[in-house]
């Protein structure tokens, strides 16, 4: 059998990485969007998202991508995935309607034998409600994470992959792509395989959840979480790659959209979700956390203070601001009194009246506090000494602790990092002071 050519129909995050991955992986791939500027900036290099590595990836096998915003090109193919990213709302309600409008555009151009493959994240009971010959049409778990997904697209740990049969053989052709990147395929019914990915995501709500809970009681009782966190990595139940770093409440939108569909079918069913709407009240408490170490140190004092915020996006390798914590913490500000540094997001387009600093460091010029609300890699480096020297005020808001504290102190700063005591200037740890 020759090998099939595969289509991806949306081509913003999911679509991009999925057929730059395919295409990696020796097979033709045509990837359609109906935005012709956008197709024109990907064609020019300039691409819509940033991943790390997705450029490379791109440019090494372009020779076996077509993108293209001619939708009768996938036509050619053997299979068409739809890639379109779902949108959602700030509640973590999703807007199916691009993904059926996608759907009807794929199927105006596939030909009969052609397989559709559902890849964007649906509630269960959207696949098999959709009207293509079931034995050509399937379901496929997305598992990509925003700054990771070009590892996770050419290295999956294993394909979910829903069937209207999940007793009889998958299609030749699908069994080939998928078998290309050597990991386990697990075939269920459309219904399981989409409720698996919201599964996947309830479980690492639940861990990050735990961590949250205990590392703000650290803070208060003088423990430290990450002294904690190697006992229960080397404990079995657990497991050395669990969602235990404590963080600032649930961003980027995936999770949020899963555990609003747990609700929505909890409140349909008569089932119970309280343990999800705990897990919610949970995550808006810790997103707060900034501003509530903020308020304590500096603006109860100086309500003026101007801050110094280092971060905008809501996790490092990426630009998405989807309910980042920094939004959280500027909605209690003056945008004004804040000057911002993110190495992918402007300040000034996101919030009128942001400032904008070209670099980490003149954010902190004049600074009375300065917070660092994104862990990007590039901020490890920054200098404690000179951070100091840069600011008016003494307080440094580390919640990922990617300064070392000590350093910090010595440099005459107070710091505050998630899960322990703050540690204050000159060296002296605030034992069981309230963070």
């Amino acid at each position: 059998m020759t090998a099939p050519m595969i289509g991806f129909a949306g081509l913003t995050h999911l679509g991009l990485n999925m057929a730059a991955a395919s295409a990696a992986r020796g097979f033709d791939v045509v990837g359609f969007h109906g935005d012709p500027a956008l197709v024109d900036a990907i064609n020019a290099g300039r691409l819509p998202v940033s991943e790390p590595g997705l450029d490379r990836l791109i440019v090494d096998n372009r020779s076996r991508l077509t993108v293209t915003a001619d939708g009768s090109a996938l036509g050619r193919c053997d299979m068409v995935y739809v890639s379109v990213d779902v949108p959602t709302d700030d509640a973590g309600k999703s807007d199916l309607d691009p993904i059926r409008a996608m759907i009807a555009r794929v199927e105006a151009v596939l030909s009969d034998d052609a397989l559709l493959i559902v890849l964007c994240q649906v509630p269960p009971g959207f696949t098999r409600a959709l009207s293509r010959d079931p034995a050509r049409l399937y379901y496929q778990v997305e598992t990509l994470i925003f700054g990771r997904a070009v590892e996770r697209a050419m290295h999956p740990e294993r394909f979910i992959v829903g069937c209207a049969r999940p007793d009889a053989p998958i299609d030749p052709r699908l069994a080939a792509y998928l078998g290309a990147f050597g990991c386990p395929v697990l075939p269920m019914r459309y219904e399981s395989a989409e409720l698996a990915k919201i599964s996947i995501n309830m479980c690492l709500v639940a861990s990050i959840g735990v961590a949250n809970t205990m590392a703000e009681i650290c803070e208060n009782v003088g423990a430290d979480w990450s002294e904690i966190v190697p006992a229960l990595r080397l404990d079995a139940r657990i497991g050395p790659k669990s969602y235990i770093q404590p963080g600032l409440g649930l961003a980027g939108g995936n999770l949020e959209r899963d555990l609003e569909t747990v609700i929505g079918l909890a409140d349909t069913h008569g089932t119970d979700a309280g343990i999800v709407h705990a897990w919610t009240a949970n995550s808006r408490h810790r997103k707060d956390w900034c501003y509530r170490t903020l308020k304590r140190a500096v603006l109860d004092t100086r309500p003026d203070a101007a801050i110094g915020l280092l971060g905008l996006a809501y996790k490092e390798d990426t630009h998405s601001t989807k309910n980042a914590a920094s939004l959280a913490l500027l909605a209690h500000l003056d945008a004004a009194r804040v000057t911002a540094h993110d190495p992918e997001v402007r300040a000034d387009a996101l919030i009128p009246g942001l400032r904008r600093a070209e670099t980490p460091l003149d954010a902190c010029d004049g600074a009375d506090a300065v917070v660092i609300d994104t862990p990007w890699p590039a901020y490890r480096d920054l200098d404690p000494a000179e951070i100091a020297r840069r600011m008016r005020g003494r307080t440094l808001i580390d919640p990922y602790g990617l300064l070392p504290g000590d350093a910090v102190a010595a440099a005459g700063l107070d710091h505050f990092t998630l899960g322990r005591p703050p540690a204050r200037a000159g060296g002296a740890t605030a034992g069981a002071r309230r963070a």
